[in-house]
This record gives C-alpha cells, sequence and structure tokens, in this order.
C-alpha cells in the first residue's frame, strides 16, 4: 500500500472519531486497519489525538434555531356553584363566566406555547383553544392568539432588550403572573381592570442584570409562583385598546415599571417594585335601557373622539412561600367611569388592590399542597365594559392548590363576598357566596 492511499484511510477513519467519539474512546474503523496490518499501533494514536485536537479546536455545535424550539401548555377545566340567592344575582364575571348560574362545567382555557431562539432573538407564542365568546346559548371553540411577541437582545449577555408585538403590558405585578402559576382562580379586578386580558400591541425596552434574571427563572422553575421575567426596568409604549382589538384614537399609552429581586441571608426570595402608566382611553357606548330620552350615556366632544384620561400607578411586594408566602398589590388613579344617573360618562377616580398569604407544603417526590387566604377590594370604573360601569369588589378568598403531580393540579376556592357590583353594573350584591373548583393540566 503506497502512503498516499494510507494516509486516505487514516483520515477517512479519524473523521468518523472526530464526530463520534474522542480520544480515549475506541473507533472501531481505525482498529479495523491494525487488525488488517494497514496501519501500525502509533499510526492509529496519532490519529486519533489529531482527530480529538481537531474536535477542541471546533468548540461546542451550536443548535439550529428549529433544536430550540419548546412546546408546552396547560388547560384548565372548571365548574363554580353558587351557594346562596344572592350569589346568583351576580351573573357573569368579566374573566369568569363559571360565576354565571346558567353555566356548568367549563373550560377556562387551554393554552399552547412555542418559544424558540434565533441568535439574539427570542421568540415567544401563545394561543388559547377556549377564548371565543359565548354567543345564545352555544359556544364556539376557537382559535385565538395570545401573545406573539419577540425579544431583540442588544447585547451578549442579554441585559438589555427591546420587546416587539402582542404581549403582557408590563404592568403591576399578578397581571404578569401566569394563569398556570397562580393561585387564586382569577385575578383581581383592581389590577386586571387596568388591562383586561393583560395584554396589547406594544414595543418596550426592558433591563435585567445576570442575578436578577436568574433569579426570575428560579420563581418560577421551582415553584415559587412567580411573576416571570419581566425585567428590573421597563419602559415603553403599548396601543390602551385592549388584546385583539384595533386602535382607535391614533395614541399610545406610555408606560414604566421598576421591580427588583432579592435574597436574604437566610435563604428567604422578596421582590418589590412600582410603575403606571397614561393615556387616552375611548369608551365603547351603548343606549341604556330606562334612561328616558337617552340615546347612550353622553360625553364631551373630545372624549368621544380621543379618549378620557386613563391613567394608574401601582405597587407591589412579594414574599416567596419557603414556606410563608405573602402577595400585597395596590393601584389608584383615574379613568372613564358612569355617572350614578347612568346618563352620563366622565372621568372619576379610582383604587384598590389585593393582599394574600399562602403556606407552601411539599411532600414526597413532586408534590404539594398550597393553603391561601385573599382579600379583594376595588372601587372604581370597568373601563372595558360597555359604558365604564362602575365595579365594587369587596371579597375574601379562601382556597388551596393540590399539586398532585406536576403535570396535575386541584384546585379550590370558596368566596365570600361582603359586597360585589352585579354583571351589569346596576346593583350592589351582598352576602353572597360561591364555590369554584379547577382541575389543571400541565404539559
Amino acid at each position: 500500500m503506497n502512503h498516499r492511499t494510507k494516509q486516505f484511510l487514516v483520515a477517512a477513519a479519524s473523521l468518523g472519531c472526530a464526530l463520534t467519539a474522542t480520544a480515549a474512546e475506541r473507533n472501531p474503523a481505525l482498529d479495523l486497519l491494525v487488525k488488517k496490518g494497514l496501519i501500525t499501533a502509533e499510526e492509529r494514536a496519532q490519529a486519533l489525538e489529531q482527530a480529538a485536537v481537531a474536535k477542541m479546536a471546533e468548540g461546542p455545535k451550536k443548535p439550529t434555531w428549529y433544536e430550540t424550539l419548546k412546546i408546552d401548555g396547560y388547560t384548565q377545566v372548571r365548574q363554580t356553584e353558587q351557594m346562596n340567592d344572592a350569589a346568583k344575582l351576580i351573573g357573569g364575571l368579566p374573566a369568569d363566566r363559571s360565576v354565571d348560574p346558567v353555566q356548568s362545567i367549563v373550560i377556562r382555557r387551554a393554552r399552547f406555547k412555542i418559544t424558540g431562539d434565533i441568535g439574539r432573538v427570542s421568540l415567544y407564542t401563545q394561543f388559547d383553544l377556549a377564548a371565543s365568546v359565548d354567543s345564545g346559548t352555544s359556544r364556539n371553540f376557537g382559535l385565538q392568539t395570545r401573545d406573539i411577541y419577540a425579544d431583540i437582545a442588544l447585547d451578549e449577555a442579554k441585559e438589555h432588550r427591546v420587546r416587539v408585538g402582542v404581549s403582557k403590558v408590563p404592568y403591576g405585578w399578578v397581571n404578569l403572573q401566569s394563569s398556570q402559576n397562580r393561585l387564586a382562580i382569577e385575578r383581581p379586578e383592581a389590577l386586571n381592570s387596568a388591562v383586561e386580558g393583560e395584554r396589547d400591541q406594544g414595543v418596550y425596552y426592558m433591563y435585567a442584570d445576570k442575578d436578577s434574571r436568574a433569579l426570575f427563572k428560579k420563581h418560577n422553575a421551582e415553584g415559587f409562583k412567580g411573576s416571570g421575567d419581566y425585567a428590573v426596568f421597563a419602559a415603553g409604549f403599548f396601543g390602551g385598546t385592549g388584546l385583539n382589538k384595533a386602535d382607535n384614537n391614533g395614541e399610545v399609552h406610555s408606560l414604566v415599571r421598576f421591580t427588583y429581586p432579592w435574597v436574604t441571608a437566610s435563604g428567604q426570595m422578596y421582590e418589590a417594585g412600582l410603575g403606571g402608566y397614561a393615556g387616552r382611553f375611548i369608551v365603547s357606548r351603548a343606549q341604556i335601557t330606562g334612561v328616558t330620552g337617552a340615546s347612550g350615556p353622553n360625553a364631551d366632544a373630545r372624549q368621544l373622539s380621543d379618549g378620557f384620561k386613563d391613567r394608574r400607578a401601582s405597587a407591589h411586594f412579594i414574599m416567596f412561600p419557603q414556606p410563608w408566602g405573602i402577595e400585597a398589590e395596590w393601584t389608584t388613579g383615574e379613568g372613564p367611569q358612569l355617572n350614578d344617573t347612568r346618563t352620563f360618562i366622565d372621568e372619576g377616580s379610582l383604587h384598590g388592590g389585593y393582599i394574600q398569604t399562602s403556606y407552601r407544603y411539599q411532600y414526597g417526590e413532586a408534590s404539594e399542597f398550597i393553603p391561601f387566604v385573599r382579600w379583594n377590594y376595588y372601587d372604581g370604573a370597568r373601563k372595558f365594559g360597555t359604558n365604564a360601569h362602575k365595579m365594587v369588589v369587596n371579597d375574601l378568598d379562601i382556597g388551596f392548590e393540590w399539586q398532585w403531580r406536576p403535570e396535575l393540579e386541584l384546585s379550590m376556592m370558596y368566596s365570600l363576598t361582603g359586597e360585589r357590583t352585579n354583571a351589569a353594573g346596576t346593583a350592589i350584591i351582598k352576602d353572597a357566596r360561591r364555590l369554584a373548583l379547577q382541575l389543571q393540566f400541565n404539559y
């Protein structure tokens, strides 16, 4: 065998070694060449060493974009029972139709998420198969976009980024906490009335240092019910008309938010922050039955064309459950509100929030039981509702979440209502009692 042929055989065998093995491992092709006497044992060792050096020089292989894709999600099946006659008068709530006495078992959410990275661009898309609205006595399930955005990293460490697309508006804390993680059945009205559906089209600059991003990730990865990584500092603009709705006044809402996570010497994790937004909001108007001579609630010309003042501020404090946990958040501001005589829409003040305590008991390999108590309060308008009618909420919620396995959770919440406006905003219901059960599948 001439020297060139021998070099070819060794190179071919070494290529297989470089792709499939290290110098410390066997290489069947080289072993066969040695056995047949075509190369020596020394030449085999040299080939293995050269292949190992070449492999180290290449460095780790970067995954292609489709190898970074991840698909997951969850589904929530819910049943709410009215425990007395007063509860039946509430009707359906803006975020929870199962409260309506004519509803039985409902699929509250059926979410599918697709995430992935393409270099400095991180993609996030989420769909809901149970987000369509009721139509008479039937319900048609359809596909609705909940999120579709990109995070564009401005540096290698991805501490500075720009978020563009349909995403959660970074206002407050509980609005940003996923319903997959939240203990209470629904978000408190005081915060959720700011951005119903929690999402809108927007552009935000976001900054979070490496340590803070690691803490945000830890809060959810280890089951501490965090809100996710919405940065330490965020500022930007969003449409203000709500999820999957076109702009109607050509103006944007401006927003700023600051939150900071930290860990004490004992290992206890905390987070605190504040933020606010400002813009103008056009109310959907309609005639009100029973108002003599009115074709609908009135307002001045500018408010009808440009919208009402819509501005809020919020502050939050979180002590993550280790095992005791506390969540507290409060908001205040002003926005459109129907007057008490239900004839004129004007601008009114609002305030409210919630305080929640919980205890996380872990047992077995992956099971846990978390009882909680939440006080939920709001005095202000529901701007996304027709005519922006007044809302009064004063509830005490007592419940638990039982995670039998990571893929299956059962929740129960008993609500004692001191005062709550009915679905139409025409009456205040007192001393209502209701019980909600929810089964959640995680995948």
